[in-house]
């Protein structure tokens, strides 16, 4: 795909784009002053590591730029920082970060990947952007004219998933609405999801070919597999097909795709006895077996995203289905749900936010108690003089020894730590969530917007 010549840089910082905070902290007590104390902590010693420039070729953690790892998505955690008022110079650090971030793209070629590539920088800047640019002057145009014409590409050969494929795309569309630009890249989104899904008796779904698959993984595969990770699989089309659906952009032929795959990913369901409601995948032949709890396989990041579904369409059955998912997972003994670590992907963090989301959204006393259990855990994970202020990443393969590791960035890192931990002790909405698919932008708020407007988070 032609390469964009910039991603536009933030502008400034300001309120909750819908005027009225609708979150509550959920610790209180000495827990809350050990978050605050952890937050505070990662903050520091982010801003202490020196950020080198980025050349090219392989980049460290402190020198990349993407979402998952580097400059923009420490920039998220310093944008929230600064509403919060808790750190000295948090907007100066992120504006500063996501400078930095653009600059690299604008030098080196990126893929065109969410959470590795240019578009999660892009979403990152128009995400923490408050100004109302005039409709003449859109900092992302370049962005938005490279991603149309790469989703223009039909028939589609590249993944569909949240991390590196078609959904991710539809969540940085998502946060360019209402521009005309964003609502043609979710048609096309649209249009690809169609032409790539498949309809069974059971309902519609998306096969992960072999050669997108690790080895260990195309060993038992060899053919592929459909997978149900909400990092991953279809459970993300679901969330997202629920945004473009509350958006109004092709209803008919999103709803359609929509009902289908929930359908399909409840048809999935392991027997009541098993370990877990969903296995991480499925493939003709290979027996389907249970899967950890977390935000990218497993029972959490299902419920949220069919709870985010089930709020974008009004959906009463699929919000129950939703809930009964998510009790379940709240119910788990801790010493099943293979949490080794603290990030958000798959550690303890990332669970005690998934159910803060979703105790938020529904005032479920059973999700609220998860919720402060897993913070809990994640305080507990901290080991002062190790990692980043106490935390390490635990890197683990099939068949290998866990190695650990220092790890600065949001998606598995102390980035995305302290964005969990702020979003416990502090009324402040966690908008960011929306990378995650955990949350969607507020419709409403959408709607009023006339169409040449641009937007703020």
């Amino acid at each position: 795909m032609t390469h964009p010549r910039r991603v536009p840089r933030r502008a400034s910082s300001s309120a909750d784009e819908t005027g009225a905070n609708r979150w509550s902290p959920i610790l209180t007590g000495s827990l809350a002053s050990e978050a605050l104390d952890a937050v505070r902590a990662i903050s520091q010693a982010l801003r202490a590591s020196p950020r080198a420039q980025y050349q090219g070729g392989s980049p460290g953690p402190a020198s990349e730029p993407s979402l998952a790892a580097g400059h923009a998505g420490q920039a998220v955690l310093h944008g929230y920082l600064a509403k919060a008022g808790l750190t000295r110079r948090a907007r100066q650090t992120s504006e500063a970060l996501l400078d930095e971030a653009a600059e690299a793209v604008s030098e080196v070629s990126l893929p065109p990947w969410f959470y590795q590539g240019f578009p999660g920088v892009a979403w990152a800047v128009a995400h923490l952007d408050d100004a109302k640019e005039r409709a003449d002057a859109d900092p992302g145009e370049d962005i938005d004219a490279a991603l149309d014409a790469y989703l223009s590409r039909s028939p589609w050969v590249g993944a569909y998933d949240l991390i590196s494929g078609l959904v991710g795309l539809g969540v940085y569309a998502l946060e360019r609405l209402p521009r005309a630009g964003a609502r043609h890249m979710l048609e096309l989104i649209v249009e690809r999801l169609e032409e790539t899904s498949e309809r069974t008796e059971a309902g519609v779904r998306w096969r992960t070919p072999s050669g997108f698959l690790p080895d260990d993984l195309r060993a038992k595969a060899e053919k592929g597999c459909y997978n149900l990770g909400l990092a991953h699989g279809v459970p993300g089309v679901i969330a997202l097909l629920g945004g473009i659906c509350a958006a109004g952009i092709a209803p008919t032929k999103a709803r359609s795709l929509l009902d289908g795959a929930v359908s399909w990913l409840l048809s999935q369901k392991l027997p009541p006895d098993a370990g877990s409601s969903f296995p991480a995948w499925t493939a003709p032949g290979v027996p389907a077996v249970p899967v950890r709890s977390a935000w990218c396989y497993g029972d959490p990041g299902v419920a949220a995203a069919l709870l985010c579904a089930a709020r974008a369409v009004d959906e009463a059955s699929w919000e129950r289905e939703a809930l009964e998912i998510a009790r379940r997972a709240a119910a788990r003994p801790p010493d099943q749900a293979g949490v080794r670590d603290a990030g958000l992907c798959h550690g303890a963090a990332g669970l005690a936010h998934l159910f803060n989301r979703m105790y938020q959204a529904t005032g479920d006393a059973c999700l609220g108690d998860a919720a402060r259990f897993w913070f809990a855990r994640t305080l507990e994970l901290r080991r002062p003089g190790c990692g980043i202020a106490g935390y390490a990443a635990c890197e683990s393969r099939s068949g290998e020894p866990a190695r650990w590791r220092d790890d600065p960035g949001l998606l598995t890192g102390a980035a995305g730590i302290a964005l969990a931990l702020l979003a416990a002790v502090t009324p402040i909405e966690p908008a960011w969530d929306r990378m995650l698919l955990a949350s969607l932008r507020p419709t409403g708020w959408v709607a009023a917007l006339p169409p040449s407007s641009t937007y703020g988070r």
